[in-house]
């Protein structure tokens, strides 16, 4: 049986990225995605509001794209794939797991200056999708980008940075 493994979340960082390097020099970086999603309760025809928190992993030059721009409370699209961590618990012994998402590629949403309450994609909003215009610019970065660049080959929020330039057709 064929298997497929692809998440895509649109969501706000819950904290400021981090990044760090392995022995190799490969750099990575862990980022807390809040994902909102919006929905009404039939029993009680109201509104409610559920907050998913999801911790991905970002390698290479996208690493080090996210550290450098992103900030707590900026919108983000993530597109990677699921991964298992799995240990045993120090204190008690016990086998421990935890979903988290290993991140292939981010796409910036918004604008340089969003933060918490900023625009550009978070939930709360009834057309859920990309809110830039199909004339705005994309920051995209992808786990295909981590051959070294230096810093002047990427413009943020412009098509021309590492990842090229790619249509605006949205799968939603």
């Amino acid at each position: 049986m064929a298997s497929f493994n692809k998440v895509i979340l649109i969501g706000n960082l819950t904290r400021d990225p981090q990044v760090k390097y392995t022995t190799g020099g490969t750099a990575v970086t862990e980022i807390g995605l809040a994902v909102n999603r919006k929905w009404l309760d039939k029993q009680s025809n109201q509104w409610k509001d559920e907050t998913t928190f999801v911790d991905v992993t970002l390698w290479g030059r996208t690493a080090e794209i996210a550290g450098e721009y992103l900030a707590k409370g900026r919108p983000v699209l993530i597109e990677g794939r699921l991964q298992l961590d799995s240990w045993d618990d120090r204190e008690t012994g016990q086998k421990r797991s935890k979903l988290r998402v290993v991140g292939e590629n981010m796409t910036m949403l918004g604008s340089k200056g969003d933060g918490p309450g900023g625009g550009g994609g978070g939930g709360g909003n009834s057309g859920g999708g990309r809110q830039q215009s199909s004339n705005a610019p994309r920051n995209t970065a992808s786990a295909a980008d981590s051959e070294p660049h230096d810093s002047s080959d990427f413009s943020p929020g412009f098509d021309d940075g590492p990842g090229g330039s790619q249509g605006d057709d949205v799968p939603f």
